[in-house]
């Protein structure tokens, strides 16, 4: 990866960040996606399954359905996703089904990840695929998480 991309990739993941953090903010498990083409930011969105009684609402989904909207288009080909988290099988479905060129995600999720983490992505035989780029400030996008969950979860004596 080229510094110029890499520097592209960290800002645009700090706005997923940002987006992560609004959801941390209502409640939601701190997961924030952002969609681009080329260097323009389409789409954010955030997790919010609680808030809007919604088990699909998953920040790549929202994002994803704010994007088609913006283009007048469910295809969203030459995109890129940014998310602070490995997505999850649905989500993953939902960026093959969108048909995004490439997905760039913060921190690997070892219970639900399925780019690398349950499921091996690239091993798939499917029509379409995506370039995957993986640990864009994954400490920022860990700690994230790790904060959220440590203030749900009494701590173990």
């Amino acid at each position: 990866m080229t510094a110029d991309l890499s520097k592209e990739h960290e800002a645009f993941m700090r706005l997923a960040l940002e987006a992560a953090s609004s959801a941390m903010h209502l409640g939601e498990v701190p997961i924030g996606a952002v969609v681009t083409r080329g260097d323009g930011v389409i789409a954010r969105g955030f997790n919010q399954p609680v808030r809007g009684l919604d088990p699909t609402a998953h920040a790549e989904v929202v994002a994803l359905r704010e994007a088609a909207r913006a283009l007048g288009n469910y295809r969203l080909t030459g995109t890129t996703v940014y998310v602070t988290v490995e997505p999850c099988l649905m989500c993953v479905g939902a960026l093959l089904n969108a048909r995004v060129a490439r997905v760039v995600y913060g921190a690997q999720e070892p219970k639900f990840g399925a780019l690398r983490s349950i499921l091996d992505f690239a091993s798939l035989e499917l029509t379409h695929r995506f370039e995957i780029v993986a640990g864009v400030l994954e400490p920022d996008c860990r700690a994230l998480m790790q904060e959220f969950f440590a203030t749900r979860r009494p701590k173990q004596s």
